[in-house]
């Protein structure tokens, strides 16, 4: 972590990503930048983002723009959270608290990760900021249960089962270089993760009236499944590309989803999102609220929260800019009417939406 630095005088996130770029170890920059297999899923994310272009409407007044929001009962400064990522400790000794003190300071939410440190108790012990819990299931029923009443205990705003993780991604970029062994990944258990079934909805739907979260849906039937059987939000996500290689990108799923759930159910997502008109985007596709990843990841590696809050701060600006110039004035008037299918620009991947920072090895990316 880039430590005694001002970030006030830091003007565009591209300066942040490459400050953190810079700072990360070679294992911990894999990690984060890398996916499944061929990481088709990974270009995906990027690309089919690249591949809408907006519809801009003019002659409108917007001289005030809000672009609060409201999720799980909680006021939101921006609708964006920030995602869970299990290996933040190697963007900055703070870890999940570092990530959630820096959400609370700038007035998002972040999901912490049940592998990640420090834990949801020395979270909360740490920070009384909004969060969800994620969980991945790594022991019998007695156990999620447990996880799932000191959740609620400790006041987490949901409790969120990630359903996509039955085996670990095959990550070959970490597996050639040697920073993971075959068989590593998410901890032990995995098992226990292989068994779950809708069986385990309805008996964490049964023992508590916190929302329920499923995230790593990508089907409109496995959406309608989550409405049918209790979920609160549907949560589409491909971990950043780096679990089923050859999947659509994120924002390709989001129609089919929102179509499916109509009104009954908040929709939000994550997958390579990394620009403020990526948010709008997703907005305007009925997504609730968007996740970040490597983009915090990479503040968290450049200077820990003050860089988070910062980079937060650059978000804002770009949001508000693209909706002030696509002519609307509050997230509720954006729709898919502002926007078209257009060919992307550049070749999909790292900095294809930060093409003015010099990575010396983007690693993969497809233009040379």
């Amino acid at each position: 972590m880039t430590t005694n630095r001002d970030f006030a005088e830091i003007h565009t996130l591209s300066e942040i990503i490459k400050i953190g770029y810079d700072a990360l170890e070679e294992n911990a920059l894999t990690f984060l930048i890398g996916g499944a297999e061929s990481e088709m899923t990974l270009l995906r994310n990027r690309q089919s983002l690249d591949a809408l272009a907006f519809r801009p409407r003019v002659l409108r007044e917007v001289l005030d723009i809000d672009m609060t929001t409201t999720f799980l009962g909680v006021d939101q400064r921006l609708p964006v959270f920030l995602a869970p990522i299990g290996g933040l400790t190697q963007m900055d000794p703070g870890g999940t608290l570092a990530a959630v003190q820096a959400g609370g300071e700038f007035g998002i939410m972040g999901c912490i990760s049940s592998v990640a440190k420090p834990d949801l108790e020395e979270v909360r012990a740490g920070s009384d900021a909004s969060a969800m819990f994620q969980i991945y299931v790594r022991d019998d029923d007695d156990w999620l249960l447990e996880r799932l009443a000191l959740a609620e205990k400790l006041n987490y705003q949901a409790f969120c089962i990630t359903t996509d993780t039955a085996y670990n991604g095959r990550h070959e970029r970490r597996l050639l270089n040697g920073s993971v062994v075959p068989g590593q990944g998410l901890g032990g258990g995995l098992e226990f993760q292989r068994t779950l079934s809708w069986d385990t909805v309805d008996l964490v739907r049964k023992n508590t009236k916190m929302p329920i979260i499923l995230k790593g849906i990508a089907t409109a039937e496995d959406a309608i499944m989550a409405r049918d059987h209790g979920v609160d939000v549907v949560y589409i996500s491909n971990h950043g590309g780096r679990q089923l290689d050859h999947g659509a990108g994120a924002i390709e799923v989001l129609p089919e989803v929102v179509a499916a759930v109509g009104a009954d159910m908040d929709v939000i997502i994550d997958s390579g999102f990394m620009r403020g008109t990526d948010i709008v985007k997703a907005i305007a596709l009925g997504a609730k609220s968007v996740g970040i990843g490597k983009l915090y990841c990479f503040g968290l590696s450049a200077g820990g929260p003050a860089a988070v809050v910062r980079m937060l701060e650059l978000l804002e600006v770009e949001i508000k800019w693209a909706m002030g110039l696509l002519g609307v004035t509050s997230l509720d008037q954006l729709d898919p009417s502002y926007l078209r299918a257009a060919a992307p620009a550049r070749p999909a991947g790292l900095t294809s939406a930060h093409p003015h920072i010099d990575i010396p090895n983007p690693t993969y990316l497809n233009d040379g």
